[in-house]
């Protein structure tokens, strides 16, 4: 009684590392827009201080006397 023993060889593709590359182009376009807006010429837009020149100011007078208690 013979056995005949073959030899399978399995060849995988593991690709080329695309989804890797895009994942590092995606995370510096984010990275460069949050310094855009955050930082660089965009933050005008965002900057959260205004300078409109308008001041407002109220005086109010106060009683200068406790309320009665319940």
């Amino acid at each position: 009684m013979t056995h005949d023993h073959e030899t399978i060889v399995v060849e995988r593709n593991r690709g080329s590392g695309a989804g890797a590359i895009l994942g590092v182009i995606v995370v510096l376009a984010l990275i460069i827009g949050f310094w855009f807006f955050a930082f660089g010429p965009g933050k005008g837009t965002f900057g959260g201080s205004t300078s409109s020149g308008t001041d407002i100011n109220v005086n109010v007078d106060l009683p200068s006397i406790q309320p009665a208690a319940s």
